[in-house]
């Protein structure tokens, strides 16, 4: 049976703890894409990891580990959460299925201070799948663009997927929860 493993991104320590607010793993499109991939056929699981908006690899890696994770296996990732599949890629031997990246973020700026993308990029990580797929906004923030251009100065075989109008696809981006541009990259 495929499955699919959804990454969430990095929320703000406010907006984590902000009463009210869904959690980092039931957030945005994540909840929304995971029913439209059960309905498929595909397990799909979104785990919520460890401090998500003081993200540690280590700590996310022993979560994410925790699931079967083989050639079959579908990986998403949402901004800081595409970042973590870059490096968990980079340093696995782990043959998976279809890798998705959204808005990845690498934090080329050195904001964080947790080691979380202290790492080398594999450039042949892309060998290790059956294909990665970058999506992307040009209207996206600065620090996003410059991982966008750090993943295409660092790796090959990756495809890329450029859109003018989608900012760091976020609810109030794509104007709802839907994000059926990504569920058809999927399923195709």
């Amino acid at each position: 049976m495929k499955n699919a493993i959804i990454i969430h991104g990095m929320p703000s320590k406010e907006e984590y703890f902000e009463v009210g607010r869904s959690s980092s793993s039931n957030n945005q499109w994540l909840p929304w894409l995971q029913a439209k991939l059960v309905k498929q056929n595909i397990l799909a699981q979104t785990p919520e990891m460890p401090e998500p908006y003081n993200p540690k690899y280590e700590e996310w890696k022993k979560v994410f580990e925790q699931f079967d994770i083989n050639e079959e296996t579908i990986l998403i990732g949402h901004s800081c959460g595409g970042g973590f599949l870059i490096r968990w890629l980079s340093e696995s031997s782990t043959k998976v299925g279809k890798v998705f990246l959204v808005a990845p973020w690498l934090d080329v700026e050195k904001y964080l201070k947790t080691g979380m993308f202290d790492f080398n990029i594999d450039k042949n990580l892309g060998q290790k799948t059956k294909g990665v797929s970058v999506l992307y906004s040009l209207d996206d923030e600065d620090y996003i663009l410059d991982t966008i251009e750090k993943i295409k100065k660092e790796t090959e075989n990756i495809h890329f997927i450029e859109y003018k109008d989608k900012g760091h696809f976020c609810i109030e981006d794509l104007g709802g929860e839907e994000f059926p541009e990504l569920l058809d990259l999927i399923l195709k």
